[in-house]
């Protein structure tokens, strides 16, 4: 029986009255709505390493849902915590108003925060952590005086979520085509990824480094004086998993250090132990100047994003009247009680479990794993670092994203596995919590699916 055909019969059973009757309504998110209407996924629960389907298929999860739920899912302790508080207080104001969740969590995440990031600025996503580092960083210089910083450079192939200014600074090109205007004055580097020097390369590659040239480069051309922010993801995730070059990161880090400009990590997907560390600047040594963080926040049960903001960065805001507002920029949703909630409860779990250094104990098996595929058909690279894999495909000739696509659906209808896929890309980010035994059947899933799919 086909999915499409088992998924009507599950609709028209008595069980069918929670779930929909219609697919059209909905305008799904960066997704092949025509195709999946037609053959649908739908996943109606999870628990722990699983989702099931509406008619009882076990799917193993090796993404945490989209990067996010790295405590596994549907954990008791923050089930309970996040019901606990919808009881107590629903909805707080963030405007001149606030809940003592938000504090205590401000100030959780402050202790395992690099030193010196003392003060969090809350939105919904990663999205919107992005946009609101953007606007701190271009409102710092304004209050330091240096009204002339105001060019922004991202990278080619970065992802800073889908809000026109993450757009801006990122260079996935298909998140630009349909799209017209954009920031004036957003410069890019070249992005990292070279199959001829680097494939296969386990871990950070060797070659590279001198890419961070290109930033030299655009501050002789530009002129220091004009230059705000830089904003890279310390790992490039949703473009495929670029794994930075040794020493790149660093050399990025001097040269903003030594021409006065901000340097932004997006670690919406590196944050919360995905390297075996709190995030990816503990695991690099680098100290940027702004960190946006989403997905692991809370382990993806409550939209949440933030800002980590530097002491010098927050207190350059402090220098107003007290009466007066020092930041014209929020959203109703900052700091939402359940999300607070749900975030405090992940990071104990986090820490209760060990869960960021299980990352550091499994990241060698892990690795092996992957690079185990290689030879499968139609693979031309894998990547790794931590906990977060890629496995790069052959495109079909003339249909790019075409074998990637169809690799998703394979898994997922007759392997029971989830996979990420962007372009021709297999991006791998499972729960931290996986087991050995649980890397080998998703690797096995993996195996079997690449051999079956054209």
């Amino acid at each position: 029986m086909s999915v499409f055909n088992s998924l009507k019969k599950v609709l028209k059973s008595e069980k069918s009255r929670n779930f929909p009757n219609d697919l059209e309504s909905l305008w799904m998110p960066f997704s092949a709505n025509k195709h999946f209407k037609k053959n649908p996924r739908l996943i109606s629960r999870a628990k722990g390493m699983y989702y099931y389907t509406p008619s009882g298929d076990k799917i193993l999860d090796g993404v945490a849902g989209l990067w996010c739920c790295n405590a596994g899912h549907n954990r008791d302790q923050i089930v309970e915590a996040i019901k606990k508080q919808a009881e107590e207080l629903d909805f707080a104001p963030a405007f001149n108003m606030g809940h003592p969740k938000s504090f205590e969590l401000s100030s959780k995440l402050s202790q395992i925060a690099p030193k010196g990031f003392n003060h969090v600025f809350f939105g919904n996503s990663g999205s919107e952590a992005v946009e609101s580092a953007l606007k701190i960083a271009l409102s710092y210089w304004l209050e330091k005086g240096d009204v002339k910083k105001k060019i922004l450079i991202g990278r080619n192939r970065g992802y800073h979520g889908t809000n026109f200014g993450g757009v801006s600074v990122g260079g996935i090109e298909k998140n630009r085509t349909q799209f017209n205007k954009f920031l004036p004055g957003v410069y890019h580097l070249p992005d990292t990824h070279n199959l001829e020097k680097n494939s296969f390369s386990k871990g950070q590659p060797h070659w590279g480094e001198e890419l961070a040239d290109e930033l030299t480069l655009m501050v002789n051309k530009h002129g220091s004086e004009n230059i705000a922010a830089v904003i890279v993801e310390p790992v490039a995730g949703s473009t495929g998993v670029l794994i930075p070059p040794k020493n790149y990161l660093n050399k990025l880090k001097k040269i903003c250090d030594h021409n006065n400009i901000l340097l932004i990590f997006d670690e919406v997907i590196t944050g919360f132990g995905r390297l075996g560390k709190a995030f990816a600047s503990e695991y690099f040594d680098i100290t940027p100047d702004l960190i946006c963080v989403a997905k692991g926040i809370n382990s993806g049960t409550v939209p949440m994003g933030a800002v980590l903001v530097q002491d010098k960065i927050f207190e350059a805001f402090m220098n107003k009247e007290e009466k007066t507002i020092d930041l014209f920029h929020g959203y109703t949703y900052s700091a939402h009680p359940l999300a607070c909630a749900a975030s405090l409860a992940a990071l104990k779990l986090y820490e209760d479990e060990s869960l960021f250094e299980r990352v550091n104990q499994l990241s060698k098996y892990w690795e092996d794993g992957l690079h185990s595929l290689k030879g499968t058909k139609n693979v031309i690279d894998i990547r790794n670092l931590g906990l977060i894999g890629a496995i790069e495909l052959e495109p079909i000739t003339g249909k790019p994203t075409r074998r990637a696509y169809n690799v998703l659906c394979e898994a997922f209808n007759n392997h029971k596995t989830l996979l990420r896929v962007t372009g021709d890309i297999i991006a791998l980010s499972p729960p931290l919590i996986i087991q050995k035994e649980e890397i080998d059947q998703l690797i096995e899933n993996l195996k079997k699916t690449l051999q079956q799919t054209e």
